[in-house]
């Protein structure tokens, strides 16, 4: 049985060598992506290479109008993909990578689900990965343990448990202890130190007490908490301005992990820098990654005490008026619908929200007017 050899177009074997020359994947890559031999590819470049000089001599017969024009036109979209990509990669650099898998587009009529993700830079087998999630029970345990620690946040575990019980629950004490462990919340009071932070992470001071905050850029400060849907849950992280109350920035996550603290730390440091910058002593606040960002820009770093968010008081403030003002009063069905209904009340908080403690005047005019 003989086997029918498979033949490529010209188009075909140009785009494959535009690809191989800029470089940006192996050619193994290149190899599953348009089902050729990486070794042909391999001579395909060193073909085109070795014959690129020709295409600048005049007087070549096989440089006919018909050739230089499709010469022109490959050149062109040498040039165009570049343009493209370089756009491409400033508006996804800020994304993490929950977020940039949520602009893959399934159903694209164009460009296939692993060009996207290609593009992306997101494996397509984590498109397809949906970890196993909590039982429903459980996440109507955390809705109720949410709820409760926003207005008690110096209930721990025991008595969380004792609370849940006198509603009906049948719980015990580890299994309330995990789902809190989940969400990222304890109780309000000092702790013993249990415990050294890991290699690379570095416990900082608090630097705040006794200090009288009194402009805008003085103190910046960082949390993280839980926001539940109606099938599930995420974590945010914001970044605000104490003086104004201006949130800075934020960030959503399906994990409580650190790349979306970074980037959220990022978004912040583009509008400003502050004196000093506040965060508790959670791993992702800690981490070198995070902290590098803060020492490259000589800001001073300062830690609540260990169990002790009320050294954070105005960004716990942030979490209550959220919860009560917006997540409360709706069921998230998505991460999106999560993402805009937060959006939406951020830019009502920064803008239309007038404060007591600010005179009634709202963060974004009293940040702007002192910044």
């Amino acid at each position: 049985m003989t086997t029918t050899r498979k033949q490529h177009s010209p188009k075909f074997k140009a785009q494959v060598v535009v690809e191989a020359i800029r470089g940006e994947k192996t050619l193994s890559q290149l190899g599953s992506q348009f089902k050729v031999h990486p070794i042909q590819i391999a001579k395909w470049r060193k073909s085109a290479l070795e014959h690129l000089p020709e295409l600048f001599v005049d007087g070549r017969a096989r440089q006919s109008n018909a050739g230089q024009a499709e010469t022109d036109a490959l050149y062109e979209q040498i040039g165009r993909l570049k343009v493209e990509l370089d756009w491409l990669k400033k508006k996804v650099g800020a994304c993490s990578t929950e977020e940039l898998r949520q602009l893959v587009e399934r159903d694209h009529a164009e460009i296939s689900v692993r060009r996207q993700c290609e593009l992306l830079g997101v494996s397509r087998a984590g498109l397809y990965y949906e970890p196993q999630g909590e039982s429903k029970e459980n996440l109507q345990l955390m809705r109720l343990l949410d709820e409760q620690y926003t207005r008690t946040p110096f209930y721990g575990s025991r008595k969380m448990t004792e609370w849940l019980r006198t509603k009906g629950f049948t719980v015990n004490r580890k299994r309330v202890s995990r789902l809190m462990a989940l969400m990222g919340i304890e109780a309000v009071y000092p702790k013993p130190k249990l415990s050294q932070p890991g290699e690379g992470h570095t416990i900082y001071p608090y630097l705040l007490g006794g200090i009288e905050v009194c402009r805008v850029n003085q103190v910046w400060s960082t949390d993280i908490t839980y926001i539940r849907m109606a099938h599930g849950f995420v974590y945010l992280v914001a970044v605000m301005d104490w003086f104004s109350r201006y949130v800075l920035s934020w960030s959503l996550s399906l994990t409580m992990g650190l790349d979306f603290c970074v980037e959220a730390l990022k978004c912040a440091l583009r509008r400003g820098r502050p004196e000093i910058f506040n965060s508790d002593q959670g791993s992702q606040f800690t981490s070198e990654k995070f902290t590098g960002e803060l020492q490259a820009r000589e800001i001073a770093i300062s830690m609540d005490g260990r169990g002790r968010c009320m050294d954070n008081i105005f960004i716990e403030r942030l979490w209550r008026s959220l919860k009560y003002e917006e997540v409360y009063l709706k069921d998230y069905a998505s991460v999106r619908e999560a993402r805009t209904g937060i959006e939406s009340y951020f830019r009502f908080y920064n803008q239309e929200r007038l404060h007591q403690s600010l005179d009634y005047r709202t963060p974004a005019a009293l940040y702007r007017e002192r910044a």
